[in-house]
């Protein structure tokens, strides 16, 4: 373990602290025994295929409707209200309509009444998509952030119960890509564990310490092997957890030392020295109360060499800390939770762009962390355990439109988040932005093959 004594010009207010308890996580953590249990468990249920939900095939209460274009907009709705029915959506260029059907009709009646219309091209229920890529990882099922059925957030009984599919859609995504190994994110943290069992071959390269001005990144506190293992873990591999960037590769680069503080210099060398040596993504779950233009021109140097960078906005329930609010060259993102709110701890302000889960978090933590003979896991909350899940989102998104420039790459993040706080601040707005990520919405192809 290295150890650095600094006078504090500016502590980096390392924002994970932002409510990590690991004192409550001691709780949560699994032992062995019950890890191997319920491994074999989660292999027996699903064994690494396909998952398939064993509930209704369609929506009970919906059909989907296309009328003939000679129908104009004032009579859809009409015909609509008619059926005594209620628009959800339209879809645009398809003109397709979602309907809410009358409690007293079946979806079959509804449907027979629809094909009668002869101003009614067709008429389908709304059926269910299964779940195409379930990964095999030990503890995915206390992973609500990627797939969330409405569990128990933590494992354990008497744990609150999220709310479901108040997730960033992770599994649905992963049909489209799990990423590129040429893609790396970029940890500047307090390093990473180069030993964990869902890191050790994710790591490009032993990164640089500049809290210690070496090239050993270990980490020496634990925030950053939590932050990584949420990025990328390995994934799909019989243990552990899943990372959003299933095969991304992550930079390991040490910023802060072992109190979880340091200099603004050194976050300053690390940008610069990240975006020099290969990162395509920059995850900063870290950050000050000061502005600093030294800071503000390393983000601008690595965003004009299309580096995305993703920022955490702080867990103090106020202001939104820096780097996230310089918001010209990073995403700044809040923190939701298990039923997609803004948790009440979450920085808030106008450089917001998007939000994604942060409550009680599973990832990594380094093997040393809870002694021997006990596994590398646990929970922790914060704007910093949301972060990575938008720089996973980034990479993947670089895995699969390699041409993307980084302000494209944000903007597709941006403008596919899900606006889930629309009923009290529609739009874009100061506490989760344009809304909680989306990562199915962000993934759809711009060409599909075979397509005329």
């Amino acid at each position: 373990m290295k150890t650095k004594k600094t006078i504090f010009i500016l502590i980096l207010g390392l924002v994970f602290v932002f409510l990590v308890n690991f004192k409550h996580i001691r709780k949560s953590t699994i032992n062995q025994k019950d890890s191997i249990d319920q491994l074999n468990k989660i292999q027996s249920l699903n064994s690494g295929l396909p998952f398939k939900l064993k509930e209704q095939k369609f929506a009970p209460d919906q059909v989907l409707v296309k009328f003939k274009p000679t129908l104009s907009d004032p009579f859809v709705e009409a015909t609509i209200s008619a059926y005594q029915s209620k628009r959800i959506k339209r879809i645009p260029k398809l003109n397709i309509y979602q309907i809410q059907i009358p409690e007293n009709m079946t979806v079959e009646e509804m449907l027979f009444i629809l094909n009668q219309n002869p101003d009614v091209e067709y008429a389908e229920p709304n059926y269910r998509a299964y779940i195409a890529v379930t990964p095999n990882d030990a503890f995915f099922k206390y992973q609500y952030a990627l797939y969330n059925k409405g569990q128990e957030i933590g494992g354990i009984p008497g744990d609150p119960k999220g709310k479901p599919r108040a997730d960033i859609k992770a599994t649905e995504s992963w049909e489209e890509t799990k990423g590129n190994e040429s893609i790396i994110i970029a940890i500047i943290d307090t390093g990473i564990d180069f030993d964990h069992p869902d890191l050790k071959d994710k790591i490009y390269s032993s990164g640089y310490d500049f809290a210690n001005e070496d090239s050993d990144a270990t980490d020496d506190h634990g925030h950053g092997t939590h932050v990584a293992g949420i990025a990328s873990a390995d994934t799909n591999n019989s243990e552990g957890m899943a990372g959003v960037a299933w095969n991304c590769k992550i930079l390991p680069i040490k910023v802060m030392d072992e109190e979880g503080s340091g200099y603004y210099s050194w976050a300053i060398e690390a940008i610069r020295w990240a975006a020099d040596n290969g990162a395509s993504v920059i995850n900063l779950s870290l950050g000050g109360d000061e502005p600093s233009k030294a800071l503000e021109e390393a983000l601008q140097y690595a965003f004009e060499k299309d580096v995305v960078i993703v920022a955490a906005a702080g867990n103090e329930a106020g202001s939104v800390i820096y780097p996230a609010a310089y918001d010209a060259y990073c995403l700044a993102v809040s923190a939701s939770d298990y039923n997609d709110s803004r948790t009440e701890w979450s920085n808030y302000g106008p450089e917001i762009d998007v939000a994604a889960p942060g409550e009680r978090i599973l990832s990594c933590v380094p093997i040393w962390y809870w002694g021997p003979d006990s596994f590398p896991y646990g929970f922790g909350s914060g704007t910093s355990m949301a972060t990575p899940h938008v720089s996973g989102l980034a990479a993947l998104i670089k895995s699969i439109k390699p041409w993307l420039k980084a302000s494209e790459i944000m903007n597709v993040i941006r403008y596919t988040a899900d606006d889930v706080n629309a009923d009290s601040y529609p739009g874009n707005d100061e506490y989760i932005g344009y809304g909680r990520i989306n990562m199915e919405k962000a993934l759809v192809p711009i060409k599909i093959s075979g397509a005329k």
